[in-house]
């Protein structure tokens, strides 16, 4: 974990910002992770061989409130910097259901993102391409670079050479790129926005800018995983070696019909055989769910195949977990790990605080716990469940009272208010009582 004295105040204010708010932060998870450390070597071994070029796939395991949003963000923010792009996808059962492909390949491009490009960044991803194969052709020596025709026909070429493999099974994304390329040289926006829109997988893109492609159609479920593949290669040529993709809420297929639930396993079997034989050359897949997903007859268990994919043996101490397993198991929070997390954002917090003196005098370790025991309390002993609360409640009601009052001290001075307004559905059917506030004295 960084060293809170080398931390940024951008940095820092973004992450007590967000958890002031009551949410995940987008960025800086390294800070206050806890219990991760496990899984890092065996995880950055995956990135790098992804970055090599090859394909790495882990399923993450744990109960509601286990952390598993956490620690897929956390383990996207490593993939950055390992030079990888990622995105995140919800699955859903109406916005992004798991066995239309074409649909997780249209909320992958709105949702890439890289180290230096937030999300979508399609379009940087391809413009930086296309520069990089300009810069390939003009350091050749063989064309001029003042003359644009010979200039966008030799890129085309070298286009052509590099998305060979896809252009075999899916000769639409060359065309589409085609298209595209040539758009952007004549500077005709409308037909290159049309285009970039139709490559990231939209629909009802101009039928105008698509003839001028020579593409038809909108992306349909077959061709999806041919624009995956093409995708991958245009991230490797324009130095985003790998794709960390995470399929967040995967447990959803539970809730679904049954013929959707079918669907969507098989699909999901789909995607790890194509991963197995080496299509998708880069591709670090990750999904998440329940327990009960994984081991129930509601979820993986109702299709063998995919079942045998992912058998992990769980019956040792979770002490000896393996950070290799295809399965990977999250024990969520003890009141020890509870606060830990409070000591790493009292600190972070103080690196930006006014009176950082007082921080340490009013917020000590023993009062740290104390809080904890009390938001736990709160949400029906469920330690699982309070981190975001916890969190929430230490920043807002009692860090930022302490640097912005002098007299303030949160023994004397604040009692634990917990309203159902301010849960999260998993936090309030936790929750010790019904809508009724919750007051607890931390005297």
């Amino acid at each position: 974990m960084s060293t809170v004295s080398a931390v940024s105040a951008a940095r820092r204010r973004e992450v007590v910002d967000a958890l002031r708010r009551g949410t995940v932060p987008h960025s800086g998870l390294d800070l206050f992770a806890v219990g991760l450390d496990r899984f890092s070597a065996a995880l950055d071994d995956d990135l790098a061989t992804a970055a090599r070029g090859g394909a790495a796939f882990h399923a993450i395991r744990g109960e509601y409130g286990s952390g598993k949003t956490f620690f897929a963000r956390w383990l996207a923010e490593r993939a950055k910097r390992a030079g990888l792009a990622t995105a995140e996808i919800q699955i859903s059962e109406t916005e992004t259901p798991l066995h239309k492909l074409e649909t997780l390949y249209r909320r992958l491009t709105e949702r890439l993102t890289t180290a230096t490009h937030p999300p979508s960044a399609l379009r940087a991803v391809i413009d930086s391409w296309f520069f990089t194969l300009e810069e390939e052709v003009l350091d050749a020596g063989q064309t001029d670079q003042d003359d644009a025709e010979a200039l966008a026909t030799a890129v085309d070429t070298l286009m052509e050479q590099r998305l060979a493999d896809v252009a075999r099974t899916t000769p639409a994304f060359a065309a589409a790129l085609r298209g595209y390329h040539r758009a952007h040289a004549a500077g005709d926006a409308p037909t290159a926005e049309a285009l970039i829109a139709w490559l990231g997988g939209q629909k009802s893109v101009a039928a105008a800018a698509r003839r001028s492609a020579g593409v038809r159609g909108d992306l349909d479920h077959f061709a999806a995983l041919g624009f995956l593949q093409g995708l991958l290669a245009v991230l490797r040529d324009c130095g985003q070696p790998g794709l960390l993709i995470v399929l967040d809420e995967i447990e959803t297929l539970q809730r679904v019909r049954g013929d959707v639930r079918e669907k969507g396993l098989n699909a999901l079997r789909q995607l790890l055989d194509e991963i197995d034989a080496g299509r998708f050359p880069g591709l670090f897949l990750v999904i998440t769910g329940t327990p009960a997903f994984f081991d129930g007859q509601q979820g993986v268990q109702r299709l063998p195949p995919l079942a045998q994919r992912l058998a992990t043996d769980f019956s040792t101490d979770p002490r000896f977990d393996s950070p290799r397993a295809v399965q990977l198991r999250l024990a969520g929070f003890d009141l020890a790990r509870l606060g830990e997390l409070g000591r790493n954002i009292r600190d972070l917090y103080a690196g930006q605080a006014t009176h950082p003196e007082r921080i340490a005098r009013a917020v000590d370790d023993q009062y740290l716990a104390q809080l904890a025991t009390a938001v736990t309390g709160g949400l029906g002993g469920n330690v699982g469940v309070a981190p975001r609360l916890f969190l929430r409640k230490l920043v807002a009601d009692v860090l930022d009272r302490v640097d912005e009052f002098e007299d303030f001290d949160p023994r004397k001075h604040y009692a634990l208010t917990v309203s159902s307004a301010e849960l999260s559905d998993v936090e309030r059917n936790a929750a010790a009582s019904s809508a009724d506030d919750i007051d607890l004295d931390l005297t």
